[in-house]
């Protein structure tokens, strides 16, 4: 082949589609897989959660305990997605998940027992981790393997989508719930995820096609991950990942009963905390346009710092709306940079041959601790009060803030 032709192939897809616009392509149909995905896999739960102890004759909390459980199960799925991912593609692996997720949410509306429930939550964190964030960036990435911007660009796009899921899904699933009850909007739910995500995992998404010989082998990927594991800036971004991952989610979970607690109304407090998903989005665009200009580790570290001044500032300031507002602003500008900020500085350090299998190694302890750190916030708040849940949560700020700096050194 003459080098023209290489060039040219070079800029093309199957088909004869630029690069470009398939890349586009593949963007688009993740943006409304994923979010459809965590609007019905995982934000829709909170509706549904009062019917199905009602029904059940179950503790919200033993009900509770199944998205718990389904959070536990995507983490420790998670290494070998990624693996699977690395090696694969995923283009198979989210249509299966897919396939999965849709059976996993028709089950649940049939569930007549609390260890049915459990165990069709356990099938939903399956799913979850072949379908979801760490899935669909794996996928961007490997399309546009070394071209920074474009990477960046797509995971910006994707993210900003799939941000507003619980905007969409929540009040979408309590108009479901009010018109037909929990068990059919559930059956809705399921039948609008599968009739979407199937065919664009198995239609949209593909591997973008490599000169032979450029492909990482199974050993060099090895060879990769197992020197990343045992130098110290992986575990610094697993730390950094980890400790704001929990405190995210601790927030996430309890800043509307902490401000009625601080002595403002249930409408205000759902209020505020609703800013939280707007915010991370504009999160989002100011990190990846300081990309540009400054090192990224640096830029999280400074958001998660703040994040860190914010709600220690909350048991404080909060007791007045401007001072809620202030601190709410402040820990939600970094409420998902993680999402975009870790794929980043993998791929800097790492590359990208061995992307997913790194990112599932990282997601086995941030997911984890997303499921649990909120239970043991919970815990602390009854036994010491929501000052010291703030004040552990200032920390983990502190801790994830100081790793990246950390790393960034190395």
């Amino acid at each position: 082949m003459s080098s023209t032709a290489q060039a040219a192939a070079s800029l093309t897809g199957s088909g004869g589609q630029s690069r470009f616009t398939r890349g586009w392509q593949i963007v688009a149909a993740l943006a409304v897989t994923q979010t459809i995905g965590y609007g019905v896999l995982y934000y829709a739960f909170s509706v549904f959660l009062t019917p199905m102890a009602r029904e059940l004759s179950a503790s919200q909390t033993q009900v509770a305990a199944a998205l718990t459980l389904s959070i536990l199960i995507a983490a420790l799925c998670a290494p070998a997605a990624g693996r699977r991912l690395d090696a694969r593609g995923g283009r198979g692996l989210m249509s299966v998940g897919s396939i999965l997720g849709m059976a996993a949410l028709l089950a649940w509306s049939r569930v007549e027992s609390l260890w049915q429930l459990y165990a069709v939550f356990a099938a939903v964190g399956i799913a979850c981790a072949m379908v979801l964030y760490e899935a669909a960036f794996a996928v961007i990435i490997a399309w546009y393997g070394g071209d920074g911007r474009g990477r960046a660009g797509g995971l910006l796009a994707l993210t900003i989508v799939a941000g507003f899921a619980s905007a969409i899904f929540i009040p979408l699933t309590g108009l479901l719930v009010d018109a037909y009850g929990w068990r059919q909007a559930l059956v809705v739910l399921a039948l609008l995820y599968g009739l979407t995500a199937i065919p664009l995992h198995a239609l949209v998404i593909r591997r973008r096609p490599r000169a032979a010989g450029t492909a990482a082998t199974a050993q060099q990927r090895s060879e990769i991950v197992k020197a990343a594991v045992r130098r110290r800036p992986f575990w610094l971004l697993v730390i950094a990942f980890t400790a704001n991952g929990g405190a995210v989610a601790t927030i996430a979970v309890l800043l509307v009963t902490y401000l009625i607690h601080l002595g403002h109304s249930p409408v205000l407090a759902a209020t505020l905390a609703g800013l939280l998903g707007v915010l991370s989005v504009t999160g989002r665009l100011i990190t990846t346009g300081l990309q540009t200009r400054l090192p990224a580790a640096l830029i999280a570290a400074a958001i998660f710092a703040l994040q860190g001044v914010a709600v220690l500032s909350l048991p404080l300031l909060g007791r007045s709306v401007a001072g809620a507002i202030g601190c709410v602003l402040g820990f939600g500008l970094g409420f998902g940079i993680a999402s975009i900020t870790l794929p980043h500085l993998l791929v800097g350090r790492y590359g990208t041959a061995a992307y997913a299998t790194l990112s599932g190694r990282i997601a086995v302890f941030s997911v984890a601790d997303k499921a649990l750190a909120p239970l043991g916030a919970v815990a602390l708040a009854q036994s010491a009060g929501y000052t010291w849940v703030m004040t552990v949560v200032a920390a983990a700020c502190a801790i994830a803030a100081f790793a990246l700096v950390a790393y960034h050194r190395l």
